[in-house]
């Protein structure tokens, strides 16, 4: 009987966290690391590889410290990182984000971006990026970066869940004068994307862009909700001069919909899986379509 290999995951507690840990789970034996910044703490690494997914994601609500951000994502990486390279441990698999790169994208983003996080969020995890890419990576060991563009599945969270919730409402999308193109990235292919990675040992280090083959609008999106309900999509394209007085009210009265929020779901942003999907050397196995399908069944299971 051939012995599973041991991989140490952090940040089970999550959304990608839990995914993740049951997809691995038939395939590997899978420790959870229940890791949080503590100075000076030593972590005594026994595994063969470790996927570390902890930190702190974004603050939707604007109310954190902002420390917050470099102890759980930089610092916490940092304590991991080097107790990894004294350890046996082969490959280290860190979750950073597009968001380390860039808040907005004219074009297309890829790899070889000069870096500019406008937030404390990015700021943190490129820091983070930053240490682990600076230090010298011991014969036989690898490292990956992952930046995902926005992940969706069962058990996400955020603006998907308020599409999803308008619609289900029988509210008109008022936003259909809109015309924008999004990456996103289904949690299914970044699971696929992870087990490659522990298996395939001619993927080489470095870092890496992660998204679906295809973009879509948040138009589009509207569109898929509906199919995932049987009903028919409800849209006005109201004039984006009125839409952005609104929103302008909405910062002022803190209304649901205001002027960040509005650029969340109306700004494009694409992202280059070239270089991910050369390196594994196969597709993806699920198409934009099919990932949004599953997530919004799970979220009707969710009402």
């Amino acid at each position: 009987m051939t012995t599973k290999k041991r991989i140490i995951i952090t940040g089970t507690s999550g959304f990608v966290g839990s995914n993740l840990k049951a997809h691995l789970g038939p395939f590997y034996e899978i420790e959870t690391l229940k890791a949080r910044f503590v100075s000076n703490q030593i972590f005594n690494l026994e595994a063969e590889a470790i996927v570390h997914l902890a930190g702190k994601a974004h603050d939707l609500k604007n109310c954190s410290c902002p420390e917050e951000y470099y102890y759980a994502n930089f610092e916490l990486t940092k304590q991991l990182f080097d107790a990894f390279l004294i350890s046996k441990a082969t490959i280290f698999i860190f979750m950073s984000s597009v968001k380390a790169v860039a808040d907005e994208v004219e074009g297309i983003l890829k790899e070889d971006f000069i870096p500019n996080p406008k937030t404390h969020y990015g700021s943190s995890k490129l820091m983070a990026e930053n240490y682990i890419l600076n230090r010298q990576l011991p014969a036989g060991k690898k490292v990956y970066i992952l930046r995902p563009s926005m992940i969706h599945g069962p058990g996400n969270k955020g603006n998907l869940n308020l599409l999803f919730a308008i619609v289900s409402k029988g509210i008109p999308w008022p936003l259909a004068a809109f015309h924008n193109k999004r990456s996103f990235l289904g949690i299914d292919n970044l699971c696929f994307v992870i087990k490659e990675l522990l298996d395939n040992n001619t993927i080489l280090s470095g870092v890496y862009n992660l998204s679906d083959n295809q973009v879509v609008s948040t138009n589009e999106i509207i569109v898929q909700i509906s199919n995932s309900k049987n009903s028919k999509p409800r849209m006005v394209s109201i004039p984006k001069k009125i839409i952005v007085i609104f929103a302008r009210i909405g910062d002022l009265f803190h209304l649901p919909l205001n002027s960040e929020r509005l650029k969340k779901l109306t700004e494009s942003y694409i992202v280059s899986n070239d270089k991910i999907i050369k390196a594994i050397g196969k597709p993806f196995p699920f198409s934009a379509v099919e990932g949004f399908k599953k997530t919004f069944q799970s979220f009707r299971y969710d009402q």
